[in-house]
């Protein structure tokens, strides 16, 4: 399947929020994630990065991939950009240990070698 420029940038951008909170994480527990605001504010925004990126995929792709849970990205997006006073960091930190790994392995399945980008 030859995929979109839109698409392949937000595929990149995907994984690459997901690199980064890893990154962020790497060598956290759960009690020092919640003791350190910095880290929660960075999570977050690489959440919202995600959700955006998702929302810019477009349904086509989508439908192809549905192994994928698309929506539950961008509702975890709209939960922190509107709801922020209502973030569960436990979700978030089940999130980054169980969701994320698989996530970014599927995304990188679907990432498209630069020849099939239109």
């Amino acid at each position: 399947m030859t995929i979109s420029n839109k698409d392949a940038t937000s595929l990149w951008e995907i994984a690459t929020a997901i690199e980064r909170i890893q990154s962020f994480t790497a060598s956290m527990s759960y009690d020092d994630y919640i003791a350190n605001d910095l880290v929660q504010s960075a999570v977050e925004r690489r959440f919202e990065i995600i959700g955006e990126a998702v929302r810019r995929l477009s349904d086509e792709f989508k439908q192809v991939h549905p192994e994928i849970d698309w929506r539950k990205l961008v509702g975890l997006r709209n939960i922190i950009a509107h709801r922020y006073d209502q973030i569960d960091h436990a979700i978030l930190w089940d999130a980054i240990e169980s969701f994320l790994p698989n996530l970014l392995e599927q995304v990188k399945i679907i990432l498209p070698p630069v020849s099939d980008i239109d």
